[in-house]
């Protein structure tokens, strides 16, 4: 076994009333783990338990400068910008 770090995606299914609440729930969730370095929340996605294979972006994630992703929701109304309650998101080095 190489000391080469890989990328996994770890499913947690969840109980919500409808996309968007499962959206929130999402996003809640990812915030509440961004302190841990190799969480990228910014790759968040949200799927229906029997369409697994359909994703929903929970963040817009288009680049931003300086290297940073935009934090707001996805299919946000309004310019990409950083949030001064949300901090920016940025990917972990690979």
């Amino acid at each position: 076994m190489s000391g080469e770090r890989q990328r996994f995606v770890a499913h947690l299914p969840v109980v919500a009333a409808d996309l968007a609440a499962a959206l929130r729930f999402a996003r809640s969730v990812a915030q509440a783990v961004s302190f841990l370095a190799d969480v990228d929340r910014a790759e968040a996605t949200v799927s229906y338990e029997d369409e697994q294979g359909v994703r929903h972006r929970v963040y817009c994630d288009r680049p931003l400068d300086g290297g940073r992703r935009c934090p707001r929701p996805a299919r946000h109304l309004g310019a990409c910008a950083p949030h001064p309650s949300d901090p920016a998101i940025q990917r972990p080095s690979r």
